[in-house]
Protein backbone atom coordinates (compact mmCIF):
# COMPACT_ATOMS: atom_id res chain seq x y z
CA UNK A 1 0.00 0.00 0.00
CA UNK A 2 1.45 3.36 -1.03
CA UNK A 3 2.31 5.95 1.60
CA UNK A 4 0.16 9.03 1.13
CA UNK A 5 0.52 12.44 2.66
CA UNK A 6 -2.84 13.93 3.59
CA UNK A 7 -3.25 17.69 3.72
CA UNK A 8 -5.62 17.60 6.73
CA UNK A 9 -5.84 15.40 9.81
CA UNK A 10 -9.27 16.48 11.11
CA UNK A 11 -12.16 16.81 8.66
CA UNK A 12 -15.92 16.87 8.42
CA UNK A 13 -17.30 15.25 5.27
CA UNK A 14 -20.86 16.06 4.20
CA UNK A 15 -22.45 13.68 1.69
CA UNK A 16 -25.47 15.18 -0.06
CA UNK A 17 -28.71 13.43 -1.05
CA UNK A 18 -27.89 13.81 -4.73
CA UNK A 19 -24.67 11.86 -4.24
CA UNK A 20 -26.34 8.96 -2.44
CA UNK A 21 -29.58 8.80 -4.40
CA UNK A 22 -30.41 7.42 -7.82
CA UNK A 23 -32.84 9.22 -10.11
CA UNK A 24 -35.71 6.99 -8.98
CA UNK A 25 -35.15 8.03 -5.34
CA UNK A 26 -33.53 4.79 -4.17
CA UNK A 27 -30.19 4.58 -2.38
CA UNK A 28 -27.17 4.23 -4.65
CA UNK A 29 -25.44 1.45 -2.72
CA UNK A 30 -22.50 1.27 -5.16
CA UNK A 31 -21.68 4.96 -4.63
CA UNK A 32 -22.21 4.67 -0.89
CA UNK A 33 -19.85 1.70 -0.73
CA UNK A 34 -17.18 3.57 -2.74
CA UNK A 35 -17.35 6.56 -0.37
CA UNK A 36 -17.15 4.29 2.68
CA UNK A 37 -14.01 2.70 1.18
CA UNK A 38 -12.45 6.17 0.85
CA UNK A 39 -13.43 7.26 4.38
CA UNK A 40 -12.06 3.96 5.74
CA UNK A 41 -8.73 4.55 3.97
CA UNK A 42 -8.43 8.02 5.51
CA UNK A 43 -9.49 6.74 8.94
CA UNK A 44 -6.85 4.00 8.88
CA UNK A 45 -4.22 6.60 7.95
CA UNK A 46 -5.03 8.52 11.14
CA UNK A 47 -7.38 11.18 9.74
CA UNK A 48 -10.19 12.02 12.19
CA UNK A 49 -13.51 12.16 10.34
CA UNK A 50 -17.04 13.17 11.23
CA UNK A 51 -19.49 12.15 8.53
CA UNK A 52 -22.63 14.22 7.95
CA UNK A 53 -24.87 12.15 5.73
CA UNK A 54 -28.11 13.00 3.99
CA UNK A 55 -30.23 10.31 2.37
CA UNK A 56 -32.63 9.22 5.11
CA UNK A 57 -35.76 10.68 3.49
CA UNK A 58 -34.81 9.40 0.03
CA UNK A 59 -33.98 6.04 1.57
CA UNK A 60 -37.38 5.78 3.27
CA UNK A 61 -39.23 7.04 0.21
CA UNK A 62 -38.16 3.99 -1.77
CA UNK A 63 -39.47 1.63 0.94
CA UNK A 64 -42.98 2.99 1.40
CA UNK A 65 -46.17 3.65 -0.51
CA UNK A 66 -48.29 5.79 1.87
CA UNK A 67 -51.96 4.83 2.25
CA UNK A 68 -53.12 8.44 1.89
CA UNK A 69 -51.76 11.69 0.48
CA UNK A 70 -49.42 13.20 3.04
CA UNK A 71 -48.37 16.81 3.53
CA UNK A 72 -44.65 17.64 3.35
CA UNK A 73 -44.04 17.42 7.13
CA UNK A 74 -45.86 14.07 7.47
CA UNK A 75 -43.93 12.71 4.48
CA UNK A 76 -40.63 13.87 5.90
CA UNK A 77 -41.32 12.34 9.31
CA UNK A 78 -42.55 9.02 7.94
CA UNK A 79 -39.86 8.57 5.29
CA UNK A 80 -37.01 9.65 7.57
CA UNK A 81 -38.13 7.38 10.45
CA UNK A 82 -37.93 4.35 8.18
CA UNK A 83 -35.07 5.63 6.03
CA UNK A 84 -32.74 6.63 8.88
CA UNK A 85 -32.77 3.07 10.26
CA UNK A 86 -32.06 1.71 6.78
CA UNK A 87 -29.30 4.26 6.12
CA UNK A 88 -27.38 3.81 9.36
CA UNK A 89 -27.69 0.02 9.10
CA UNK A 90 -26.15 0.15 5.62
CA UNK A 91 -23.28 2.35 6.87
CA UNK A 92 -22.76 0.02 9.84
CA UNK A 93 -22.44 -3.03 7.60
CA UNK A 94 -20.18 -1.31 5.05
CA UNK A 95 -17.77 0.07 7.67
CA UNK A 96 -17.75 -3.24 9.56
CA UNK A 97 -16.17 -4.84 6.48
CA UNK A 98 -13.20 -2.50 7.15
CA UNK A 99 -13.16 -3.29 10.88
CA UNK A 100 -14.39 0.22 11.71
CA UNK A 101 -17.16 1.02 14.21
CA UNK A 102 -19.60 3.84 13.50
CA UNK A 103 -22.06 5.60 15.77
CA UNK A 104 -25.24 7.48 14.97
CA UNK A 105 -25.72 11.08 16.10
CA UNK A 106 -29.16 12.54 15.41
CA UNK A 107 -29.53 16.22 16.19
CA UNK A 108 -31.87 19.16 15.78
CA UNK A 109 -31.25 22.87 15.36
CA UNK A 110 -32.63 23.40 18.86
CA UNK A 111 -29.77 21.27 20.23
CA UNK A 112 -27.40 24.13 19.32
CA UNK A 113 -29.52 26.80 21.01
CA UNK A 114 -27.86 26.72 24.44
CA UNK A 115 -24.19 26.54 25.29
CA UNK A 116 -24.81 23.48 27.53
CA UNK A 117 -26.50 21.47 24.76
CA UNK A 118 -23.79 22.54 22.33
CA UNK A 119 -21.01 21.32 24.65
CA UNK A 120 -22.87 18.05 25.35
CA UNK A 121 -22.97 17.28 21.63
CA UNK A 122 -19.33 18.21 21.20
CA UNK A 123 -18.29 15.98 24.10
CA UNK A 124 -20.28 13.04 22.71
CA UNK A 125 -18.47 13.22 19.37
CA UNK A 126 -15.09 13.85 21.01
CA UNK A 127 -15.44 10.63 23.02
CA UNK A 128 -16.43 8.74 19.86
CA UNK A 129 -13.40 10.01 17.93
CA UNK A 130 -11.03 9.27 20.85
CA UNK A 131 -12.25 5.67 20.74
CA UNK A 132 -11.84 5.24 16.99
CA UNK A 133 -15.58 5.48 16.28
CA UNK A 134 -16.72 7.49 13.24
CA UNK A 135 -19.73 9.67 14.11
CA UNK A 136 -22.41 9.68 11.39
CA UNK A 137 -24.53 12.77 11.89
CA UNK A 138 -27.93 13.65 10.45
CA UNK A 139 -30.80 15.92 11.37
CA UNK A 140 -33.50 14.15 13.36
CA UNK A 141 -36.23 14.79 10.78
CA UNK A 142 -38.78 12.75 12.71
CA UNK A 143 -39.08 15.49 15.35
CA UNK A 144 -37.90 18.58 13.45
CA UNK A 145 -40.79 20.84 12.53
CA UNK A 146 -40.43 23.20 9.60
CA UNK A 147 -39.44 26.42 11.38
CA UNK A 148 -36.83 24.62 13.50
CA UNK A 149 -35.14 22.74 10.68
CA UNK A 150 -31.64 23.40 9.50
CA UNK A 151 -31.67 25.05 6.08
CA UNK A 152 -30.27 21.67 5.01
CA UNK A 153 -27.38 19.39 5.93
CA UNK A 154 -24.93 21.96 4.53
CA UNK A 155 -25.82 24.22 7.45
CA UNK A 156 -25.59 21.28 9.86
CA UNK A 157 -22.18 20.23 8.50
CA UNK A 158 -20.88 23.80 8.90
CA UNK A 159 -22.00 23.85 12.54
CA UNK A 160 -20.42 20.43 13.19
CA UNK A 161 -17.10 21.39 11.54
CA UNK A 162 -17.03 24.58 13.59
CA UNK A 163 -18.05 22.87 16.83
CA UNK A 164 -15.46 20.10 16.45
CA UNK A 165 -12.69 22.57 15.50
CA UNK A 166 -11.97 20.77 12.23
CA UNK A 167 -9.24 21.80 9.79
CA UNK A 168 -11.50 21.34 6.77
CA UNK A 169 -15.13 20.83 5.76
CA UNK A 170 -15.64 18.86 2.54
CA UNK A 171 -19.11 19.22 1.01
CA UNK A 172 -19.76 16.51 -1.56
CA UNK A 173 -22.41 17.38 -4.13
CA UNK A 174 -23.19 16.04 -7.62
CA UNK A 175 -21.24 18.77 -9.45
CA UNK A 176 -17.56 19.72 -9.39
CA UNK A 177 -17.96 22.99 -7.47
CA UNK A 178 -19.24 26.52 -8.02
CA UNK A 179 -19.18 27.51 -11.68
CA UNK A 180 -18.68 31.00 -13.15
CA UNK A 181 -21.99 30.56 -14.99
CA UNK A 182 -24.56 27.85 -15.65
CA UNK A 183 -22.74 24.46 -15.58
CA UNK A 184 -24.74 23.35 -18.64
CA UNK A 185 -23.50 26.27 -20.78
CA UNK A 186 -20.34 25.82 -22.88
CA UNK A 187 -17.31 27.84 -21.84
CA UNK A 188 -18.12 27.92 -18.11
CA UNK A 189 -15.64 26.54 -15.59
CA UNK A 190 -15.32 25.80 -11.89
CA UNK A 191 -14.14 28.65 -9.68
CA UNK A 192 -11.13 26.94 -8.10
CA UNK A 193 -10.33 29.36 -5.27
CA UNK A 194 -12.53 31.76 -3.30
CA UNK A 195 -10.63 34.34 -1.29
CA UNK A 196 -12.05 36.23 1.68
CA UNK A 197 -14.54 38.91 0.70
CA UNK A 198 -15.10 37.59 -2.84
CA UNK A 199 -18.77 37.94 -3.84
CA UNK A 200 -20.11 34.90 -5.70
CA UNK A 201 -23.78 35.93 -5.91
CA UNK A 202 -23.52 36.78 -9.63
CA UNK A 203 -22.35 33.26 -10.46
CA UNK A 204 -24.53 31.05 -8.32
CA UNK A 205 -27.58 29.28 -9.71
CA UNK A 206 -30.54 29.54 -7.34
CA UNK A 207 -32.32 26.29 -8.22
CA UNK A 208 -32.41 23.60 -5.55
CA UNK A 209 -31.10 20.07 -5.92
CA UNK A 210 -33.44 17.20 -6.76
CA UNK A 211 -33.58 15.36 -3.44
CA UNK A 212 -31.95 17.87 -1.07
CA UNK A 213 -33.45 21.00 0.50
CA UNK A 214 -30.62 23.37 -0.34
CA UNK A 215 -28.76 24.64 -3.39
CA UNK A 216 -25.38 26.14 -4.21
CA UNK A 217 -26.37 29.48 -2.66
CA UNK A 218 -26.75 27.82 0.76
CA UNK A 219 -23.47 25.99 0.29
CA UNK A 220 -21.56 29.17 -0.51
CA UNK A 221 -23.11 31.10 2.41
CA UNK A 222 -22.21 28.34 4.88
CA UNK A 223 -18.77 27.94 3.29
CA UNK A 224 -18.03 31.65 3.67
CA UNK A 225 -19.00 31.68 7.36
CA UNK A 226 -17.00 28.54 8.21
CA UNK A 227 -13.94 29.73 6.25
CA UNK A 228 -14.05 33.03 8.16
CA UNK A 229 -13.63 30.95 11.33
CA UNK A 230 -10.33 29.56 10.07
CA UNK A 231 -11.60 26.28 8.57
CA UNK A 232 -10.94 25.43 4.90
CA UNK A 233 -14.11 24.56 2.95
CA UNK A 234 -14.13 22.45 -0.21
CA UNK A 235 -17.12 21.85 -2.51
CA UNK A 236 -16.52 18.86 -4.78
CA UNK A 237 -18.18 16.09 -6.78
CA UNK A 238 -18.95 13.07 -4.60
CA UNK A 239 -19.67 10.89 -7.63
CA UNK A 240 -16.05 11.07 -8.83
CA UNK A 241 -13.81 8.09 -8.13
CA UNK A 242 -11.43 8.55 -5.17
CA UNK A 243 -12.54 12.16 -4.68
CA UNK A 244 -11.72 12.30 -0.94
CA UNK A 245 -8.24 10.87 -1.30
CA UNK A 246 -7.54 13.15 -4.29
CA UNK A 247 -8.74 16.27 -2.42
CA UNK A 248 -6.41 15.56 0.51
CA UNK A 249 -3.42 14.20 -1.45
CA UNK A 250 -3.52 16.22 -4.68
CA UNK A 251 -5.17 19.52 -3.71
CA UNK A 252 -3.67 21.49 -6.60
CA UNK A 253 -4.78 19.19 -9.40
CA UNK A 254 -8.22 18.04 -8.19
CA UNK A 255 -11.11 20.07 -9.62
CA UNK A 256 -13.22 21.63 -6.84
CA UNK A 257 -14.04 24.99 -5.28
CA UNK A 258 -11.92 25.87 -2.23
CA UNK A 259 -12.82 28.63 0.19
CA UNK A 260 -9.57 29.86 1.72
CA UNK A 261 -9.70 29.99 5.53
CA UNK A 262 -8.99 33.08 7.60
CA UNK A 263 -5.45 32.99 8.99
CA UNK A 264 -6.69 33.47 12.55
CA UNK A 265 -9.37 31.20 13.96
CA UNK A 266 -12.02 32.26 16.46
CA UNK A 267 -12.73 30.91 19.95
CA UNK A 268 -15.13 28.04 20.64
CA UNK A 269 -17.51 30.47 22.34
CA UNK A 270 -17.59 32.79 19.33
CA UNK A 271 -18.14 29.84 16.99
CA UNK A 272 -21.19 28.80 19.00
CA UNK A 273 -22.52 32.35 18.96
CA UNK A 274 -21.94 32.68 15.19
CA UNK A 275 -23.91 29.53 14.38
CA UNK A 276 -26.70 30.09 16.92
CA UNK A 277 -27.85 33.55 15.85
CA UNK A 278 -31.21 32.11 14.84
CA UNK A 279 -31.95 31.76 18.57
CA UNK A 280 -31.27 35.43 19.39
CA UNK A 281 -34.00 36.72 21.72
CA UNK A 282 -33.64 40.47 21.21
CA UNK A 283 -31.65 43.36 19.78
CA UNK A 284 -29.20 46.01 20.97
CA UNK A 285 -29.11 49.09 18.72
CA UNK A 286 -25.86 51.08 18.78
CA UNK A 287 -25.01 54.67 17.89
CA UNK A 288 -22.45 55.45 15.19
CA UNK A 289 -19.52 55.90 17.59
CA UNK A 290 -20.19 52.53 19.28
CA UNK A 291 -20.40 50.77 15.89
CA UNK A 292 -17.07 52.29 14.85
CA UNK A 293 -15.53 51.24 18.19
CA UNK A 294 -16.64 47.57 18.06
CA UNK A 295 -15.70 47.28 14.38
CA UNK A 296 -12.29 48.87 14.94
CA UNK A 297 -8.93 47.13 15.10
CA UNK A 298 -8.87 47.06 18.92
CA UNK A 299 -11.08 44.54 20.72
CA UNK A 300 -13.99 46.48 22.23
CA UNK A 301 -16.98 45.41 24.32
CA UNK A 302 -20.46 46.89 23.95
CA UNK A 303 -21.01 49.44 26.73
CA UNK A 304 -24.45 50.84 27.68
CA UNK A 305 -23.28 54.37 26.80
CA UNK A 306 -23.25 53.40 23.10
CA UNK A 307 -26.65 51.65 23.14
CA UNK A 308 -29.64 53.67 21.87
CA UNK A 309 -32.41 51.03 21.94
CA UNK A 310 -33.14 47.65 23.51
CA UNK A 311 -35.65 45.48 21.66
CA UNK A 312 -37.24 42.21 22.81
CA UNK A 313 -37.60 40.26 26.02
CA UNK A 314 -34.46 38.37 27.01
CA UNK A 315 -32.71 36.88 30.03
CA UNK A 316 -29.10 37.26 31.15
CA UNK A 317 -26.79 35.08 28.97
CA UNK A 318 -29.28 34.94 26.06
CA UNK A 319 -28.07 35.76 22.57
CA UNK A 320 -29.01 39.15 21.10
CA UNK A 321 -28.50 40.69 17.68
CA UNK A 322 -26.32 43.78 17.51
CA UNK A 323 -27.67 46.45 15.14
CA UNK A 324 -26.26 49.68 13.70
CA UNK A 325 -28.01 53.07 13.42
CA UNK A 326 -29.80 52.00 10.22
CA UNK A 327 -31.16 48.83 11.83
CA UNK A 328 -28.72 46.53 9.99
CA UNK A 329 -27.34 43.53 11.85
CA UNK A 330 -23.59 43.76 12.44
CA UNK A 331 -23.15 40.87 14.86
CA UNK A 332 -24.46 38.60 17.61
CA UNK A 333 -23.50 38.53 21.26
CA UNK A 334 -24.26 36.95 24.63
CA UNK A 335 -25.78 39.62 26.84
CA UNK A 336 -24.74 40.11 30.49
CA UNK A 337 -28.10 41.48 31.71
CA UNK A 338 -31.80 40.80 31.18
CA UNK A 339 -33.85 43.13 28.97
CA UNK A 340 -35.25 45.18 31.90
CA UNK A 341 -31.79 45.85 33.36
CA UNK A 342 -30.34 46.56 29.92
CA UNK A 343 -33.13 49.08 29.27
CA UNK A 344 -32.38 50.87 32.55
CA UNK A 345 -28.69 51.17 31.58
CA UNK A 346 -29.15 52.59 28.05
CA UNK A 347 -26.89 55.61 27.39
CA UNK A 348 -25.25 55.54 30.82
CA UNK A 349 -21.52 56.00 31.47
CA UNK A 350 -19.52 53.86 33.90
CA UNK A 351 -21.60 50.69 33.61
CA UNK A 352 -20.47 47.09 33.03
CA UNK A 353 -20.39 45.91 29.38
CA UNK A 354 -23.70 44.62 28.07
CA UNK A 355 -21.80 42.32 25.70
CA UNK A 356 -18.18 41.50 26.49
CA UNK A 357 -15.84 41.30 23.52
CA UNK A 358 -15.14 37.60 24.23
CA UNK A 359 -18.85 36.90 23.71
CA UNK A 360 -19.32 39.08 20.62
CA UNK A 361 -19.25 37.72 17.05
CA UNK A 362 -19.09 40.37 14.32
CA UNK A 363 -20.29 39.59 10.81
Amino acid sequence: MENKTYQYKRITVKIGSNVLTRRDGTLDITRMSALVDQVAELHKAGVEIVLVSSGAVASGRSELKPLRKLDSVDQRQLFSAVGQAKLINRYYELFREHGITVGQVLTTKESFSTRRHYLNQRNCMKVMLENGVIPIVNENDTISVTELMFTDNDELSGMIASMMDMQALIILSNIDGIYNGSPSQPGTSVIRTVERGKDLSDYIQTEKSGFGRGGMLTKSTIARKVADEGIAVIIANGKKENILSDLLCHPDTTVCTRFLPAMEGVSSMKKWIAHSEGFAKGELHLNRQAVEAVKGVKATSILPVGVTRVVGDFEKDDLVRVMDEQGRQIGVGRVSADSAEALSMVGQHGQKPLVHYDYLYLE
